[in-house]
């Protein structure tokens, strides 16, 4: 029995220190939860980049896609119907404003000239004779407004017939090139039939349009560049027209702007990419796009404060290749970290390196 119990007391002791060991253990584990394993590394510094933020000139723009068109450009067609008896331009060729550019026969019209000119000859002596009688009373002023009403017919039915004898031959109405003809000497035209494009590229239009939020930041007479898919050579335009009304599907604003087309480079119908600048800030505070974290209501950044990085939430802006505007959050002389920043927290010791040939680009 003694050596029983002795048993029992050996076990009892084992289980309580064991159960004492063991709430020791939690203890002092719970106490160094927070805390470095290393007692070394309590108060070290991470080392991050850093700029000084200062105002800079900033240039909002936004790049749109629009389309060349000619400054003019007409299908050139004939207003009456017959054979074409001379084509006077060729095909792609610089054409004079007035210049002739075919002939359609006008054979018949001119004997049907002829005939309405000798009725109205008539028609004219007749109203002569008619008023002397008149003036004499030897007829009613009735038969004389016969006689005046039918020389005035005969008159006003020569006017037509010329009329249409002077559309026979078809001019240019301005100054361009023309493009490849649909005719030939002999061919039957009528007003349905197109025989060239005449397009005036001296200057070019350019059609875009731009988002309705940006409306009232346009306005006529805004300078703006562009560049086309057939060359990196940048061009300018003016804006010299602008629709009265949002489009209601696309909510968009379509304007359009005017440019020089010197040695006939631009070419119609090429499609252009439009920066247009929306406003110039003199004091715009741009940060490195790196320096951006995102968060769920927005963005943050970090900067330095009495040497330990602090979490400011910002609103930003406009951004360029490399940089972004920010609107809100900081201010002139913040220093914000750039660089090394995605495992820094609230509070934590910084020690900035800042880097002179951290330029941001700001247009």
């Amino acid at each position: 029995m003694l050596i029983i119990m002795k048993i029992k007391y050996f076990v009892y002791t084992v289980l309580i220190l064991g159960v004492v060991g063991m709430i020791t253990y939690r203890a002092i584990k719970n106490n160094e939860i927070g805390k470095p394993k290393n007692p070394e590394s309590i108060g070290k510094s991470t080392t991050v980049s850093g700029m000084v933020l200062r105002p800079q000139v900033f240039n909002d723009n936004i790049s749109l896609s629009g389309t060349l068109e000619a400054n003019e450009q007409i299908e050139i067609r004939s207003e009456v119907s017959g054979i074409v008896e001379s084509i006077n331009f060729e095909e792609g060729s610089k054409i004079a404003k007035g210049q002739v550019l075919f002939k359609v026969n006008d054979i018949e019209l001119q004997a049907q000239l002829s005939k309405v000119q000798t009725a109205q000859k008539l028609a004219a002596e007749n109203e002569r004779r008619a008023k002397l009688l008149l003036e004499k009373q030897a007829i009613s002023q009735e038969e004389y407004d016969i006689s005046s009403a039918d020389y005035q017919s005969a008159k006003a039915e020569s006017a037509l017939i010329a009329a249409q004898l002077s559309k026979t031959t078809i001019r240019a109405p301005f100054s361009g090139i023309i493009g490849l003809r649909s005719i030939s000497k002999g061919t039957y035209v009528n007003p349905s039939t197109v025989v060239a494009k005449l397009v005036n590229t001296d200057q070019l239009k350019i059609t875009f349009s731009i988002p309705e939020k940006y409306a009232s930041k346009i306005n006529l007479n805004t300078q703006l560049i562009f560049t086309t898919s057939d060359s990196k050579e940048t061009n300018t335009a003016k804006i010299y027209a602008i629709e009265p009304e949002v489009e209601i599907a696309t909510r968009t604003l379509k304007m359009r702007a005017i440019a020089n087309n010197p040695g006939g480079k631009l070419f119609p119908g090429t499609y252009a990419n439009v920066i247009l600048p929306l406003e110039t800030v003199n004091d715009a505070l741009m940060v490195p796009s790196e320096a951006l974290i995102p968060v769920q209501n927005g963005k943050k950044i970090f900067i330095s404060e009495n040497g330990k990085a602090k979490e400011i939430d910002v609103e930003i802006g406009a951004r360029t290749g490399n940089a972004v505007r920010v609107l809100s959050g900081l201010k002139v002389g913040d220093t914000v970290l750039t660089y090394g920043v995605m495992a820094l927290k609230n509070g934590s010791p910084v020690k900035v390196i800042f880097k002179e040939s951290e330029i941001l680009t700001a247009e």
